[in-house]
């Protein structure tokens, strides 16, 4: 302990206490860069030797197939949801809201109504499109549907963008209004 004690005095008689001072916190500074900046300063992998020739790699056996086996293999389970029949839509909805989920009925009854309205050839929505951009394509393509689907659209952005909690009125009156939506395609068709 001595020694580090006369080491210590020897660098205050040679430095400044400030100079000691400046040098602990310059070398603290540089001890933060390159710690912050570490990776960077060093090598990712180290080099690699290329050889002129290439040892040969061995090949892994494989069984060959017997003749006599007609089976094939069973078929990897696909991941994902299975296809859901055209009229499910109204059915989740129905569901959905019987189990007091309105705001999740009144979404799907949206996307049951946008399903019609691409089925109809009125809208061709793509990845990204908005509730109003739906509406002002099919107002474009069909102007009877403007007012129900203004309505339908206005009730989902209030209910699932402005998060104001839906209950059974607004789920009824969704209903009523996908159906007005419904109606005008269906007489806009015999036309």
């Amino acid at each position: 302990m001595r020694a580090y004690e006369e080491f210590v005095g020897l660098l205050i008689g040679l430095l400044s206490l400030r100079l000691l001072l400046l040098i602990l916190v310059g070398g603290t500074a540089l001890w933060a860069a390159a710690w912050y900046w570490y990776p960077a300063w060093i090598p990712r992998r180290l080099p690699r030797f290329r050889f002129r020739f290439r040892l040969p790699r061995l090949k892994k056996r494989t069984r060959k197939a017997r003749h006599g086996r007609t089976e094939k293999p069973p078929e990897k389970a696909k991941r994902g949801r299975k296809p859901v029949p055209a009229a499910a839509p109204t059915d989740l909805a129905d569901r959905l809201a019987a189990e007091g989920r309105y705001d999740e009925a009144i979404r799907q009854r949206l996307r049951d109504t946008v399903t019609d309205l691409t089925h109809a050839g009125v809208v061709t929505p793509e990845p990204g499109t908005t509730a109003a951009e739906i509406t002002a394509e099919a107002a474009a393509g069909r102007p009877a549907v403007e007012t129900a689907l203004t309505g339908a659209t206005g009730l989902f952005s209030r209910v699932w963008y402005g998060r104001q909690r839906a209950g059974a009125s607004d789920d009824e009156r969704m209903r009523h209004l996908t159906a007005e939506v419904r109606e005008a395609l269906r007489s806009g068709e015999r036309r």
